[in-house]
């Protein structure tokens, strides 16, 4: 009955370890979309020449 209480309690705490690993992978996300939708969209800027007709 010991070992199948100890499996249970593993068991239980990889259950754990596996959803906060999943929200900390969510938080990141959502913080990195909330991050870039707050940045200013920047102007694309260069040499317009280089992407002309070579004839």
């Amino acid at each position: 009955m010991f070992e199948y209480e100890m499996a249970t309690a593993r068991h239980a705490d990889l259950v754990r370890e596996a959803a906060r690993y999943r929200r900390l992978q969510e938080a990141k996300k959502a913080r990195r979309a909330s991050s870039r939708s707050q940045e200013p969209e920047r102007r694309v800027t260069g040499e317009r020449s280089r992407f002309t007709r070579a004839a």
